[in-house]
């Protein structure tokens, strides 16, 4: 169940296909299936970095077991991402990295066991 949410001051002229390459990313990464991946881009939001409006990023990556010994991999190959989809420099973006529980995750009305 890995959550990728990107949020940019970069006006996007196709977001979908920005989503679809992030989920692509993040499932091959986690080495999960991409049918698992939820990906939100909101784009064309007020956001400085540094007190400066110039592109800009934070995306947080969520996932049960996110394995927390991979996270420095993870930046590195996010950043370039960053970089090639929204064109924003790996210094104006934040990475927030997140290992959720299984029993605090729902879907379907249940929680992941």
């Amino acid at each position: 169940m890995p959550l990728i949410k990107v949020e940019t001051n970069v006006s996007l002229d196709e977001p979908v296909k920005t989503a679809q390459h992030f989920s692509s990313v993040v499932a091959d990464m986690l080495g999960k299936p991409e049918s698992y991946v939820l990906t939100i881009v909101e784009h064309d939001k007020t956001m400085l970095f540094g007190g400066e409006d110039s592109p800009a990023a934070f995306v947080t990556l969520d996932s049960i077991g996110l394995p927390e010994d991979r996270t420095e991999e993870f930046s590195a190959a996010l950043a370039v991402v960053i970089q090639q989809a929204l064109g924003v420099a790996s210094e104006r973006a934040y990475i927030s990295f997140g290992s959720i529980e299984r029993h605090l995750f729902g879907w379907s009305g249940k929680t992941f066991k």
